[in-house]
């Protein structure tokens, strides 16, 4: 298996003979190496609605044919533009022939909004990801604040590599961020959602260093690893 961190909250998975991205949000993302029309996938799982984890989802998926999961109201809404989905909920969980998805329960909101008409539609509850695949454990936060039920996912899950958010102002800041690594204990931190606005500018090394050094990795857009 081979996960890359593209900038934001977008991450590439390649197991089991397919990619998937999380949260494609590459048109609009000063910090991403990808390229919107060139990116392929076979998967796509969204952790919300808002547009910059939505993103170029509808583009990506009519030009593969790629299967989107996503939290029920997400899928159906994406359904509905003729898009191939896979509803699911937060506690729920599906093997599929790339992996096992679960979604957990996350602290935010999920819209999409339409700046020319002004208007927002209601996408649902927002969700982290657990994925697993080739006996490792992927968890993707999504975008949520800090909940005491973070400590029982870690000890219900045996988390190879964390994808922790850490820009403040509308997730988790640097601090919260440690505490969610502590509670979860992976073998692996990647922090996200930071620097791509400025309300959310933050130092990823500087929270790497804050902690542990078995937990710590501060990854660039186009960096990744072999799990």
């Amino acid at each position: 298996m081979k996960v890359t961190y593209h900038g934001h909250s977008v991450v590439k998975i390649q197991t089991n003979g397919k990619t998937i991205l999380i949260d494609p949000f590459i048109t609009g993302n000063g910090l991403t190496d990808l390229e919107a029309e060139k990116v392929e996938a076979d998967v796509i799982l969204l952790t919300h609605g808002h547009n910059d984890h939505l993103g170029d989802t509808e583009d990506i998926a009519r030009r593969s044919d790629a299967l989107i999961v996503a939290p029920f109201e997400l899928a159906t809404y994406l359904g509905w533009k003729g898009l191939n989905t896979h509803p699911m909920h937060i506690g729920g969980a599906y093997t599929f022939d790339f992996g096992k998805v679960k979604f957990t329960q996350a602290f935010h909101g999920s819209s999409f909004m339409d700046e020319e008409t002004q208007t927002i539609t209601y996408m649902g509850m927002p969700a982290g990801i657990l994925f697993e695949a080739e006996g490792k454990t992927i968890y993707h936060m999504g975008d949520t604040g800090l909940f005491s039920d973070m400590k029982m996912i870690g000890e219900r899950n045996n988390i190879d590599l964390l994808f922790v958010p850490i820009g403040d102002n509308f997730t988790m800041g640097p601090e919260d961020a440690k505490q969610a690594v502590e509670w979860i204990g992976p073998k692996f931190t990647v922090p996200i959602h930071y620097n791509t606005m400025p309300p959310i500018k933050q130092d990823p090394e500087a929270f790497v260093s804050s902690i542990s050094p078995a937990e710590g990795a501060a990854w660039s857009a186009g960096e990744g690893t072999d799990l």
